[in-house]
């Protein structure tokens, strides 16, 4: 299984807009805010394994 690490780059509604930290001329993620940590906000960073959202302090 992949991980990967994020950063919100936009918030809008229920969705957040999220970027790789590895790839940033990629494209960015759209996730639904219900599958994220509670309190994330734009440049909040984010931890992805095994389908699951941690914060990065």
């Amino acid at each position: 299984m992949n991980a990967f690490d994020y950063v919100v780059e936009r918030i809008d509604g229920d969705y957040a807009y999220l970027k790789r930290t590895d790839d940033l001329s990629g494209e960015e993620k759209v996730v639904a805010r219900a599958l994220l940590p509670d309190g994330i906000r734009e440049g909040t960073k984010l931890h992805y394994e095994f389908m699951e959202y941690t914060v990065i302090e």
